[in-house]
């Protein structure tokens, strides 16, 4: 969990976790450099179960720096992602492992809903189809919400996030682009936290980060990358206004 001055939501996120029914985890707070109450609301929590853990990072790099710090600090099997102002599920990773087990599964993401600052229902989804994704779908669309990844490092090997923007669906594209597929699983297990930040003007700037992995990470070629563009500009439009 990467937080940078996450006073308003961080008890929230680090409640949901608490209160997961897979009880084998453990929780990785990398504050990148905050200057409001982060740190003591976090310690508090580490101070009463050591399953969570508490890094304070000494000057601000980012949230892919703070996540590759926090992959680093990990040491169990299974890598899981939840951002400071966002919420997991009860049953959130009991449903996966679970699912990952049966399936022989290394990569798993599921479906997840909008709540606003106060955390009310937005009456919006993402919704993910239970298939299997492969390098080339996922290039047509960043279908895969970060709070709700579950992968088996004991099977897709080292990770690490890039410092580029969009930095998860680089991650994720590297990782397919291995062979390795993802499983989409249909089941609502996270809540995602729309505020204003995330309105109009962010899309724009979205818009041109996918491009630039396209051409810049991905190496894809002008022509490719305008086709996949496209779709991609279709998909965002169906995610976040008519779902």
């Amino acid at each position: 969990m990467p937080a940078h001055n996450a006073e308003a939501y961080i008890k929230e996120a680090i409640g949901s976790v608490l209160k997961q029914s897979y009880e084998f985890w453990e929780l990785i707070v990398v504050d990148d450099c905050s200057k409001d109450n982060t740190g003591s609301i976090v310690e508090e929590f580490a101070a009463k179960d050591p399953r969570i853990r508490y890094y304070k990072l000494e000057k601000n790099k980012g949230v892919a720096n703070a996540r590759n710090v926090g992959i680093n600090m990990a040491q169990g099997r299974y890598l899981a992602f939840l951002d400071s102002d966002d919420v997991w599920l009860p049953d959130k990773l009991t449903a996966q492992i679970s699912f990952m087990e049966r399936a022989d599964s290394s990569f798993s993401f599921t479906s997840y809903e909008m709540i606003d600052g106060d955390g009310r229902p937005l009456g919006k989804r993402v919704e993910v189809k239970s298939m299997v994704y492969d390098y080339e779908t996922l290039l047509r669309s960043n279908v895969i919400g970060c709070l709700t990844v579950v992968l088996d490092l004991a099977k897709v090997g080292e990770v690490r996030m890039p410092s580029v923007r969009h930095e998860d669906y680089a991650t994720w594209l590297s990782i397919l682009k291995k062979g390795h597929n993802a499983h989409g699983l249909p089941q609502v297990l996270a809540l995602y936290r729309r505020t204003e930040d995330s309105l109009s003007g962010n899309k724009i700037k979205s818009a041109k980060w996918t491009w630039d992995i396209y051409r810049n990470v991905e190496g894809l070629s002008m022509l490719k990358s305008a086709l996949l563009f496209i779709q991609y500009v279709g998909h965002g439009l169906k995610k976040h206004y008519l779902t």
